[in-house]
């Protein structure tokens, strides 16, 4: 079988895996009492501490087009290679429960994994290659907040690897602490997120900070079940500054799924293209909204 042909089977096998996923998630005991009905944020983590897994971040899948591909890096590995400015590209991401109450702080331990891919699907003359795989398994500590002044719900702390998992002159990772506090007002939850990176001893990526930011601001807004999503990462530098801007909505498509809307503009949408700009607009299909 080809690649593009077993990429195909794969997609499709994602794609029933999901709603699978999906309806496990809402045939589930619902004896505890419900969440506030205008409280997003309430229902999501009541979620999280429902369900063994479930999810972290959207899940879905985009035919996507860029203004600029990055032929000059992807020719390193393939000088002969011209790339396709469509292309797809999809995102799984999960949590599960690690720890309730982890060693006596009130808080809960979780494991949470997010893989985005770029699959050059509409590039025959490659052989249809996926383009750049990001893998990015994070743990980390949550703690619920009722903060009702300043509408502070839930604050967490953690670690996070990020690596493609290609070989050199491709290769890129980092590693970083991170700390969020996330409020809620309303239809409107935002979310804080600095990070701080752990050194290296190889580095493929030394100065990546200075392109994908040293944090990011992401403002949430649920209208029923119509979901706007706004994400601003900056490297907080003055005399150079760079940034990242993500755009989303989604809106309702049948019952378990959701069509989905995105647009970027900036640095680090991916490992291999962090030092590049990009500007990408997409429209698929979502399986799993941030709320």
């Amino acid at each position: 079988m080809s690649r593009r042909g077993r990429g195909c089977f794969f997609i499709v096998g994602l794609m029933l895996n999901a709603s699978v996923f999906a309806e496990a998630l809402d045939d589930t005991d619902t004896t505890a009492a419900p969440p506030p009905a205008d409280s997003a944020m309430t229902e999501r983590r009541q979620l999280w501490r429902d369900f063994s897994i479930s999810p972290l971040r959207p899940s879905y899948i985009l035919h996507t087009y860029s203004s600029s591909p990055n032929q000059d890096t992807y020719r390193l590995a393939e000088p002969d290679a011209t790339l396709k400015r469509q292309e797809l590209q999809y995102q799984l991401s999960f949590r599960l429960t690690i720890d309730r109450n982890w060693l006596g702080s009130g808080g809960d331990l979780w494991f949470g994994y997010t893989q985005m891919s770029f699959w050059q699907a509409y590039n025959k003359g490659l052989s249809s290659p996926f383009r750049e795989t990001n893998y990015q398994p994070e743990l980390d500590v949550s703690f619920d907040i009722d903060s009702k002044p300043f509408g502070l719900n839930l604050v967490s702390v953690g670690v996070v690897h990020q690596s493609n998992g290609r070989s050199k002159p491709l290769s890129r990772s980092w590693n970083r602490l991170w700390a969020s506090a996330t409020f809620e007002h309303g239809k409107f939850v935002t979310t804080i997120t600095p990070w701080l990176r752990l050194p290296e001893g190889d580095d493929d990526n030394p100065d990546i900070e200075n392109y994908v930011g040293r944090g990011e601001i992401r403002l949430i807004h649920k209208d029923e079940n119509r979901v706007f999503s706004a994400m601003l990462r900056n490297n907080f530098d003055r005399h150079d500054n760079r940034s990242g801007v993500e755009l989303s909505w989604s809106f309702p498509y049948h019952d378990r799924l959701k069509w989905l809307v995105q647009y970027y503009n900036g640095y680090g949408e991916s490992l291999v293209d962090y030092n590049v700009r990009m500007r990408r607009i997409g429209i698929g299909v979502l399986i799993t909204d941030w709320l």
